[in-house]
């Protein structure tokens, strides 16, 4: 939390990432491939920035340590989040999938550290990011299947956006989502991820989500606590849709962004772990994740 903050207080917005092809794109198992999950990428891309890493493999000690590699001295782990599905009144007969079968399950997060692929050493290192690099290349998707699909996502999201103007901002009044024209972007991924960005802010609407939209979208409104919070649950987010549409993540740095969220996150160090919850669940609304594939 303490590395977060110092980015924040220096003017650097730090889940920031733009679609990397060419070292796969995904956090994935350096080992394995299996892509992590969930709200993991957002943590793992903080984690990237933090390292100034640009490979997104990661692995434990044990199972690095298996194969000869060990993290470079000085290294630290970045945590991931792991769901552990618990059960109570075992002896309670329920219906499977009933209410009362989900009114006894609770889940709670394991933190496990892991290791970048740029923070290990050892002979096998080299040979392993290559065969990683190409395995992630072949099922990169080209740019221009990727962008379709991004329009095709966000378009069939039921909250309407309007091109015009200069101003990029979510309206719950009128619940749409306002964005410049198309030929005021820069790139087609921009425009996508300012598009995402938006379009979690909607996801907190009275009708969907319900969050406290009260401190005003947009990045020319200034606000307290609950702009700081809804702000960064649109970041985090656009950062989780980003990584599921294969967009990356563009917003810009912006100053009241950043003083709230180092207030925000001075005053309640856990909201970070409660944004990403927030952050997951709007993700899921808009883009749900595709399930695991099996062998990976």
């Amino acid at each position: 939390m303490a590395s977060l903050i110092t980015l924040l207080e220096a003017g650097t917005s730090p889940w920031r990432r733009e679609w990397d092809a060419a070292a796969g794109g995904h956090h994935v198992n350096l080992l394995s491939g299996r892509r992590y999950r969930g709200a993991n990428p957002a943590l793992l891309t903080l984690g990237l920035h933090l390292r100034g890493s640009a490979l997104p493999y990661w692995c434990g000690f044990a199972e690095a340590k298996a194969l000869g590699i060990v993290p470079r001295k000085g290294s630290k782990a970045v945590h991931v989040l792991r769901p552990q599905v618990h059960q109570r009144g075992e002896s309670k007969l329920a219906e499977p999938g009933s209410a009362a079968e989900a009114e006894r399950s609770w889940v709670s997060y394991r933190p496990v550290p892991l290791f970048n692929a740029g923070d290990l050493v050892g002979e096998p290192l080299e040979a392993l990011i290559r065969k990683r690099r190409l395995a992630e290349g072949a099922m990169q998707r080209p740019e221009p299947e990727r962008l379709a699909a991004a329009e095709a996502v966000l378009s069939r999201w039921p909250v309407p956006a309007a091109f015009a103007g200069d101003r990029a901002c979510y309206l719950p009044g009128p619940d749409r989502i306002q964005l410049p024209d198309r030929s005021a972007f820069h790139s087609a991924g921009a425009l996508y991820a300012t598009w995402a960005h938006e379009a979690i802010h909607s996801t907190g609407h009275s009708s969907r989500l319900a969050r406290d939209l009260s401190g005003g979208m947009g990045a020319d409104r200034e606000g307290g606590r609950a702009y700081a919070r809804e702000e960064l649950v649109a970041e985090l987010g656009a950062v989780l849709l980003g990584d599921r549409l294969e967009i990356g993540s563009a917003m810009a740095n912006h100053a009241a962004y950043l003083g709230h969220w180092v207030e925000l996150l001075k005053e309640s160090p856990r909201v970070l772990l409660q944004v990403l919850s927030d952050a997951r669940k709007a993700a899921e609304l808009i883009c749900p994740e595709a399930p695991e594939v099996s062998g990976r």
